[in-house]
């Protein structure tokens, strides 16, 4: 990390970065370590996470503009962190909380079961050598864990703009029964939620197409 990124996990992370014990790994999260979200926040409110928070441009813009709801970014980069940490003191943004962990494990073992209104993944690591696809993210055993943190009717939302990673998430979500579309056609309509950021003006500059999803959680029986 820069120095200004080492003195802002130094000065912000005690004020925004969830402590969470760890297994094996410097990223696991240790089974059975679920927290209560009220008292994480101080408050009910609505939850929105995101995997994979990168800078925190998206989750920190979300957070600013709506203060009535609580957000959690999911990120393994600590300098990625210490950025978003910097940007969301900068905006007042109160309501945000980061871990640094891997996501899977946050949605299995850190969040109840039920408790997330929105799911975030915007543009993941694509992995795009065949030989390493099936590093991916987004698969059956991603979705199944998704659908037990989200809350009935709560939202499952993707973007990419690798077109085969967006197939395959398409794919992987049509056949995951606890999950229903949220949109008509091919694709789901840009999702005016998400900030417009560099990454990805770079993605349409270069002739990608940004293919957006979204999946609303079933009713549990």
């Amino acid at each position: 990390m820069s120095e200004a990124q080492e003195r802002a996990w130094g000065e912000l992370a005690p004020r925004y970065v969830i402590d969470v014990p760890r297994d094996a790994a410097a990223t696991s999260i240790l089974p059975d370590s679920q927290i209560d979200p009220a008292a994480v926040w101080g408050r009910d409110a609505p939850l929105i996470v995101e995997i994979g928070s990168g800078q925190g441009h998206a989750i920190v813009h979300a957070a600013s503009s709506r203060p009535d709801v609580d957000f959690l970014a999911i990120e393994v980069f600590r300098a990625g962190l210490a950025r978003t940490m910097l940007d969301a003191d900068r905006a007042g943004a109160g309501n945000l909380r980061l871990v640094e962990a891997n996501a899977p494990e946050v949605l299995e073992h850190l969040l109840p079961a039920a408790s997330v209104d929105e799911l975030w993944v915007f543009f993941p690591d694509p992995w795009h050598k065949k030989k390493h696809t099936k590093r991916r993210l987004v698969t059956g055993e991603f979705a199944a864990v998704a659908a037990t943190a989200l809350k009935d009717g709560g939202v499952l939302r993707l973007a990419t703009d690798w077109e085969d990673y967006a197939v395959q998430m398409r794919d992987v979500m049509t056949g995951a029964g606890d999950f229903e579309p949220a949109f008509t056609g091919e694709w789901a309509p840009r999702f005016d939620g998400r900030v417009l950021t560099a990454f990805e003006r770079k993605g349409a500059r270069v002739g990608r197409d940004i293919r957006d999803l979204a999946y609303r959680r079933r009713a549990r029986s």
